[in-house]
Protein backbone atom coordinates (compact mmCIF):
# COMPACT_ATOMS: atom_id res chain seq x y z
CA UNK A 1 0.00 0.00 0.00
CA UNK A 2 2.62 2.63 0.99
CA UNK A 3 4.85 1.73 -2.25
CA UNK A 4 1.79 2.40 -4.41
CA UNK A 5 1.20 5.72 -2.90
CA UNK A 6 4.77 7.08 -3.31
CA UNK A 7 4.48 6.15 -7.25
CA UNK A 8 0.79 8.40 -7.17
CA UNK A 9 2.45 11.43 -5.22
CA UNK A 10 5.87 11.38 -6.32
CA UNK A 11 4.52 12.04 -10.01
CA UNK A 12 2.15 14.65 -8.71
CA UNK A 13 4.36 17.00 -6.55
CA UNK A 14 7.06 16.52 -9.34
CA UNK A 15 4.28 18.15 -12.15
CA UNK A 16 3.04 20.90 -9.60
CA UNK A 17 6.98 22.27 -8.55
CA UNK A 18 7.56 21.86 -12.22
CA UNK A 19 4.75 24.49 -13.20
CA UNK A 20 6.48 26.92 -10.57
CA UNK A 21 9.66 27.21 -13.05
CA UNK A 22 7.67 28.20 -16.48
CA UNK A 23 9.38 31.73 -17.05
CA UNK A 24 6.14 34.40 -17.02
CA UNK A 25 5.63 36.35 -20.75
CA UNK A 26 7.27 39.91 -21.10
CA UNK A 27 3.79 41.41 -20.91
CA UNK A 28 2.74 39.51 -17.89
CA UNK A 29 6.17 40.62 -16.14
CA UNK A 30 5.62 44.26 -17.58
CA UNK A 31 2.28 44.16 -16.31
CA UNK A 32 3.26 42.67 -12.63
CA UNK A 33 6.10 45.76 -12.06
CA UNK A 34 3.82 48.32 -13.26
CA UNK A 35 1.09 46.62 -10.39
CA UNK A 36 3.87 46.50 -8.13
CA UNK A 37 5.33 49.97 -8.71
CA UNK A 38 1.78 51.84 -8.47
CA UNK A 39 1.28 49.55 -5.26
CA UNK A 40 4.69 51.01 -3.93
CA UNK A 41 3.72 54.40 -4.60
CA UNK A 42 0.42 54.29 -2.88
CA UNK A 43 2.28 53.02 0.31
CA UNK A 44 4.85 55.71 -0.01
CA UNK A 45 1.99 58.15 -0.56
CA UNK A 46 0.30 56.84 2.25
CA UNK A 47 3.19 56.73 4.40
CA UNK A 48 4.05 60.05 3.73
CA UNK A 49 0.57 61.81 4.87
CA UNK A 50 0.26 59.19 7.98
CA UNK A 51 3.54 60.97 8.78
CA UNK A 52 2.13 64.42 8.15
CA UNK A 53 -0.75 63.73 10.21
CA UNK A 54 1.16 62.78 12.77
CA UNK A 55 3.81 65.57 12.88
CA UNK A 56 0.55 68.32 12.53
CA UNK A 57 -0.51 66.23 15.85
CA UNK A 58 2.33 66.31 17.76
CA UNK A 59 3.29 69.69 16.54
CA UNK A 60 0.09 70.85 18.05
CA UNK A 61 0.54 69.38 21.56
CA UNK A 62 3.54 70.28 21.92
CA UNK A 63 2.17 73.89 21.29
CA UNK A 64 -0.61 73.49 23.97
CA UNK A 65 1.95 72.47 26.27
CA UNK A 66 4.18 75.14 25.68
CA UNK A 67 1.20 77.59 26.64
CA UNK A 68 0.51 75.15 29.41
CA UNK A 69 4.17 75.52 30.74
CA UNK A 70 4.34 79.26 30.37
CA UNK A 71 1.11 79.50 32.00
CA UNK A 72 2.08 77.51 34.93
CA UNK A 73 5.84 79.22 35.12
CA UNK A 74 3.78 83.01 34.69
CA UNK A 75 1.42 82.06 37.74
CA UNK A 76 4.35 80.37 39.98
CA UNK A 77 6.69 83.89 39.85
CA UNK A 78 3.15 85.52 40.15
CA UNK A 79 2.68 83.16 43.90
CA UNK A 80 6.17 83.81 44.61
CA UNK A 81 5.94 87.87 44.05
CA UNK A 82 2.81 88.11 45.97
CA UNK A 83 4.11 85.76 48.94
CA UNK A 84 7.41 87.78 48.97
CA UNK A 85 5.42 91.16 48.93
CA UNK A 86 3.09 89.62 51.91
CA UNK A 87 6.03 88.76 53.93
CA UNK A 88 7.85 92.00 53.42
CA UNK A 89 4.77 94.02 54.30
CA UNK A 90 4.57 91.66 57.65
CA UNK A 91 8.22 92.26 58.44
CA UNK A 92 7.32 96.36 57.55
CA UNK A 93 4.65 96.52 59.55
CA UNK A 94 5.93 94.98 62.67
CA UNK A 95 9.23 97.19 62.22
CA UNK A 96 6.39 100.42 62.34
CA UNK A 97 6.14 99.09 65.95
CA UNK A 98 9.03 100.60 67.22
CA UNK A 99 7.76 103.67 66.45
CA UNK A 100 4.72 105.72 67.49
CA UNK A 101 2.58 108.12 66.92
CA UNK A 102 2.97 110.23 63.48
CA UNK A 103 5.97 108.42 62.96
CA UNK A 104 4.07 104.34 62.94
CA UNK A 105 1.33 106.04 60.77
CA UNK A 106 3.99 107.55 58.34
CA UNK A 107 5.94 104.13 57.99
CA UNK A 108 3.19 102.06 58.10
CA UNK A 109 1.35 103.85 55.05
CA UNK A 110 5.39 103.63 53.39
CA UNK A 111 4.91 99.85 54.01
CA UNK A 112 1.57 99.56 52.60
CA UNK A 113 2.49 101.50 49.27
CA UNK A 114 5.51 99.03 49.17
CA UNK A 115 2.87 95.69 49.57
CA UNK A 116 0.61 97.95 46.49
CA UNK A 117 3.79 98.57 44.42
CA UNK A 118 4.57 94.72 44.44
CA UNK A 119 1.05 93.29 43.72
CA UNK A 120 0.15 95.45 41.05
CA UNK A 121 3.95 94.83 38.97
CA UNK A 122 3.46 91.16 40.31
CA UNK A 123 -0.18 91.42 38.50
CA UNK A 124 1.40 93.21 35.31
CA UNK A 125 3.77 90.65 34.94
CA UNK A 126 1.22 87.96 34.90
CA UNK A 127 -0.98 90.12 32.33
CA UNK A 128 2.35 90.46 30.38
CA UNK A 129 3.64 86.72 30.19
CA UNK A 130 -0.47 85.88 29.62
CA UNK A 131 -2.04 87.68 26.64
Amino acid sequence: MNKISVFVIAPLFAFAFSACNNPKSPEAIDNDVANAQQKAATQVADAQQSAAKSTDSAETKVDEKTKELNSAEAKGAYDVATAKADGDHNIAVQKCNAVSGDAQKACKDQADAKYDLAKANAKAALAAQNP
